[in-house]
C-alpha cells in the first residue's frame, strides 16, 4: 500500500511539475527539472548580495597645449603640484600618492600634417591615487571643482575617467554567498518533494556556478565604476526522490 502511495505521489508530482513549467512559475521558484523515470529533481539555487568595494584606484590626468616646449612644461608641473596638494588636503598620505612622469609630444614632429595643428606642443601628466579607503576616494572625486576652478584640465591622462573600484576580498565574500545559494536549492527541492508526497534523498550532482559581480541596483558586467558591488550566483544541483 506504501509503495502506492509514493507510486501515485510522483505522478502527482509530475503534473506539478508540467504545471508549473507551463506557467513559467517553475524556474522562478527554483525548479529546474523533474524525471519521473529515475526519481529525481533539479533545482536552481539563487543568492545575491550587496558587498562594498574594499580598494579604489583614482588616476587623476591633466593636460596642457601651447606653443612652447618649456611653458608646456612647467603648467604641467605646477598642475601636478596643484593635484597633489589637493589630494593631501583630502587626507591622502604619500604612500597613497602615486605621481606619473609628465609627457609633452611635439605635434609638428608627426610624419603626416602635423605642421597643421595649432598648437604645437601637447603635454599630459598623471597622479594616481592607490587606496583602501574606498569611501575616501569617493568623497574626493566629488570634491573636485578646486582643482578645476585653478585652472587644471583634467580627463588628460591614460587610463579610465574616475574612480576604479575593486574587490579585493572576494573569497572572503564568495564563501557565505555560494552557502545560501546552496540553502535556497535544497529548500526548494525539499517543498517539491512534500507536495510530490515524497522525501527527499542523496544529493546526485551539483554545479556552484559562477558568481557575477555587478554594480548595486543595476544590471550587467561590473566596470569598476560602482563602490558598491553586487555578488550574484545561480547554483544547481541535483537530489534523488525517495
Amino acid at each position: 500500500m506504501a509503495d502506492n502511495t509514493r507510486s501515485v505521489g510522483l505522478v502527482a508530482a509530475l503534473v506539478v511539475a508540467a504545471g508549473l513549467a507551463a506557467g513559467g512559475y517553475g524556474v522562478g521558484k527554483g525548479l529546474e527539472r523533474f524525471r519521473a523515470a529515475d526519481r529525481s529533481v533539479t533545482v536552481k539555487g539563487l543568492a545575491e548580495k550587496d558587498v562594498e568595494a574594499d580598494y579604489a584606484a583614482w588616476p587623476l590626468g591633466f593636460r596642457r597645449g601651447g606653443a612652447d616646449f618649456g611653458a608646456v612644461q612647467r603648467q604641467l608641473a605646477e598642475d601636478r603640484d596643484r593635484v597633489v596638494a589637493f589630494l593631501k588636503a583630502q587626507g591622502f598620505t604619500e604612500a597613497e600618492i602615486e605621481v606619473r612622469p609628465l609627457q609633452v609630444q611635439d605635434l609638428w614632429a608627426r610624419e603626416y600634417g602635423g605642421n597643421n595643428q595649432p598648437l604645437r606642443f601637447q603635454g599630459t601628466g598623471q597622479v594616481l591615487v592607490k587606496s583602501a579607503r574606498p569611501k575616501s576616494v569617493e568623497a574626493a572625486a566629488l570634491a573636485v571643482d578646486p582643482l578645476i576652478q585653478a585652472g587644471v584640465q583634467l580627463g588628460g591622462g591614460n587610463g579610465p575617467a574616475g574612480p576604479h573600484y575593486q574587490l579585493r576580498g572576494f573569497n572572503e565574500a564568495k564563501a557565505p554567498l555560494l552557502a545560501e545559494a546552496t540553502r535556497n536549492a535544497r529548500d526548494q527541492a525539499e517543498k517539491f518533494a512534500a507536495e510530490a508526497g515524497a522525501t527527499l534523498g542523496r544529493l546526485r550532482n551539483a554545479n556552484q556556478g559562477v558568481i557575477q559581480i555587478g554594480a548595486a541596483g543595476g544590471e550587467g558586467f561590473d566596470d569598476g565604476s560602482a563602490r558598491v558591488k553586487r555578488l550574484r550566483v545561480v547554483s544547481t544541483f541535483e537530489y534523488t526522490l525517495d
